[in-house]
């Protein structure tokens, strides 16, 4: 069991990160251009915008947070 707990923790480390808001950003952007994408939309531009986005929002959230 201690092997399963290390191995969770590695992965939720790893996708996640520092930041949560840029891993549930990037999850909620694939999913809204897979969304896009399923119904016929042509959203290929969204996810590059998306990812500037939040992108932008965690440096700012970070600025803030050291001043």
């Amino acid at each position: 069991m201690k092997l399963l707990g290390q191995f969770g923790k590695f992965w939720y480390d790893f996708l996640v990160g520092d930041d949560w808001r840029l891993a549930i950003g990037v999850v909620v952007a694939v999913a809204g251009v897979s969304f896009a994408a399923h119904h016929g939309v042509n959203a290929w531009w969204l996810l590059p915008a998306a990812v500037a986005l939040v992108l932008a929002i965690s440096v700012a959230h970070e600025v803030r947070r050291h001043e």
